[in-house]
């Protein structure tokens, strides 16, 4: 059965790098990232993996841990990691699920027959506090992820959780924000205390309301 947007993410517990791994609790009160690789030993998945490690700083700001997942055991990964250190110039500093028997795939639907019927496709899951899922993505094998983009959805799904905006198109962290229709003129007066720009009855911009 496929994860949806707004689903709990199915909880699972299965060893890793860093040890067996119960998500719900490794997840604790914050954000996660849940993403597959097809394989071990490949060669856009020793760039992301490598990408994601030099970014953990950033994941760390915004309070999201990252795991990753392939289907390969916990030996290969271990000899993989060495790969990614030597050719991407990052230690692996976040778990990767052992998920040999797909368990985890077959739990979150990563594996899609009509592109490989026994390899993970580049599936990416976005987890809030509360454990359900905000976003998913699913990339085919043969393109890497922009984890840069995964990073501007985080600000933005972590934004319009706290406030009654939305975010336009190609929106970055810092520029003006959409108030949400839901909220009416005389709420928005009071909820957004550095005003706004109403272009029509449905579209009013203001600035971004977490900043100073």
């Amino acid at each position: 059965m496929a994860v949806r947007l707004g689903d709990i993410a199915p909880d699972f517990t299965q060893d890793s790098t860093d040890g067996p791994i119960h998500f719900h609790d490794w997840i604790g009160n914050g954000w996660a990232i849940l993403f597959s690789h097809p394989k071990d030993f490949t060669p856009v998945c020793t760039t992301e993996l490598g990408a994601v490690a030099k970014l953990k700083p950033e994941f760390d700001k915004r309070n999201v841990k990252v795991i990753g997942l392939s289907v390969d055991p916990l030996p290969d990964h271990r000899e993989w990691s060495k790969d990614i250190e030597e050719t991407q110039g990052a230690k692996l500093n976040f778990p990767l699920l052992a998920d040999a028997d797909r368990r985890v795939s077959n739990l979150y639907d990563m594996i899609h027959p009509n592109a490989n019927d026994t390899l993970t496709v580049r599936s990416v899951y976005v987890v809030g506090p509360d454990k359900k899922v905000k976003l998913t993505i699913t990339y085919p094998a043969s393109t890497g992820r922009n984890f840069e983009e995964i990073l501007r959805v985080i600000d933005s799904l972590q934004l319009t959780s706290d406030y009654k905006v939305a975010t336009p198109v190609n929106w970055q962290h810092g520029d003006d924000c959409i108030i949400v229709p839901a909220v009416s003129d005389a709420e928005a007066d009071t909820a957004f205390p550095k005003g706004y720009r109403k272009v029509k009855p449905y579209l009013r911009i203001t600035p971004q309301p977490n900043l100073p």
